[in-house]
């Protein structure tokens, strides 16, 4: 049976430039994994019969008839011994902001290097973003070996390149793996075109890589999603997913921002209560004591509690065609809490920007109209990152990951 378990869910993207093959190494693993329906595989085949992987990904009219990806394309699949969920993002840098979408719950990137060309900006430019992303596992895949005889001289100089500003990166694992998505060497089964390539095939990197060491286990997180209540026996419990630390009952906890404490009297689920909840399980709490809790509160430790502040310094991903500049008001969405801010202003490069336009990112200085419980988004991935709206259509026009208070 294939595996279901979040512990053995791994979420992964693909980046990389303009026609570094992302697609048809998306289609290449569903394909060569079994994951490919019969009627699928019909419409994967061009008027001579063969099959392009690509169009498995590329389903936008414009994607195919331009032969690049704009959208992000998801795509589940499932191998004997790990669950997956696939985000294809876009290369050209006009969707960065795609990207930034596709990525941001990923537990790996696969990076594609076209073998011929080598480490390109836009290499460098989504390792960096994989990076900001806190994305803890990154594979380095140079494809289209077959183009240059899967020489391991061009596969070193890939190696080398990257490898001479990975020190800037915030990634401590990184793989490189030789690969044709085309023809399918070191895609799902080791090449024999490539007997000098003594690592693993990609999806045997996907299947072992281990993400479980990834979670924050030390830190207890719950924002508090929904009060659930119960009045002909009195429950009154408090729905959410943990996103940091464990919750066990009777542990004494803090709840923010009232900084009111109290001990789990129960960890209940529909199955029945736990004797522990880890991240990223979704339950109810039951508190000893009779709180005022609601939505958009967080339960933490008393001794490991995050910051309680109303003024942020977050790296902001821009998403709307209008430009953020200081003076900005927006609508701020933390967690589970809502909340409105205002740029105070933008920072970084000297002189400072007076603005960040469609797909910049850039340093912001913003202050909230009320406290945000929050961590830096290099330590807790959920309570560090936020969205901001534009109330007048109520698009999300920007993504924050926070830096500090």
């Amino acid at each position: 049976m294939p595996a279901t378990s979040s512990s053995d869910l791994l979420r992964l993207a693909t980046a990389g430039s303009v026609d570094d093959g992302k697609s048809t190494l998306i289609g290449r693993l569903l394909h060569d994994a079994k994951a490919i329906l019969a009627d699928q595989l019909d419409d994967l085949r061009g008027r001579d019969g063969e099959l392009d992987l690509s169009r498995l990904t590329d389903g936008l009219r414009a994607e195919r008839e331009q032969g690049i990806t704009i959208d992000v394309a998801y795509r589940y699949f499932a191998t004997a011994t790990r669950s997956f969920i696939l985000a294809d993002t876009p290369g050209h840098v006009q969707y960065t902001r795609n990207m930034v979408t596709g990525a941001s719950t990923a537990d790996l990137a696969i990076v594609l290097v076209d073998a011929r060309s080598g480490v390109v900006e836009q290499t460098r430019r989504h390792a960096f973003i994989a990076s900001l992303l806190g994305i803890p596992h990154l594979v380095v895949a140079v494809n289209k070996m077959d183009l240059v005889d899967y020489s391991e001289e061009a596969f070193d100089a890939v190696v080398r390149d990257f490898c001479a500003f990975r020190s800037q990166l915030a990634v401590h694992d990184t793989a490189f793996v030789p690969i044709s998505a085309l023809r399918g060497d070191n895609v799902v089964e080791r090449s024999e075109a490539m007997p000098w390539y003594g690592g693993l095939a990609l999806l045997e990197h996907l299947e072992t890589v281990e993400v479980q060491g990834d979670r924050n286990l030390s830190e207890l997180r719950f924002p508090v999603q929904y009060v659930i209540r119960d009045g002909e026996s009195d429950y009154r419990g408090y729905a959410g997913q943990v996103a940091g630390g464990v919750l066990r009952p009777g542990d004494e906890v803090l709840v923010l921002p009232s900084e009111r404490v109290s001990t789990v009297a129960s960890v209940d689920t529909f199955d029945g209560p736990l004797d522990a909840a880890v991240p990223p399980m979704s339950v109810t709490v039951r508190l000893a004591d009779d709180l005022d809790v609601s939505r958009g509160d967080l339960i933490c430790g008393p001794s490991d509690r995050p910051a309680l502040a109303r003024d942020l310094t977050a790296d902001v991903c821009w998403m709307a065609d209008a430009p953020l500049r200081a003076g900005g008001r927006y609508a701020i969405k933390h967690a589970t809490h809502t909340a409105r801010a205002i740029v105070e202003a933008l920072e970084g490069r000297e002189p400072a920007p007076a603005e960040l336009t469609l797909n910049d990112i850039g340093r912001v200085r913003l202050r909230t109209s009320k406290p945000l419980a929050f961590d830096p988004y290099a330590h807790n991935r959920s309570t560090g990152s936020f969205i901001l709206i534009d109330e007048a259509t109520n698009d999300t026009v920007g993504a924050g990951m926070i830096t500090a208070a």
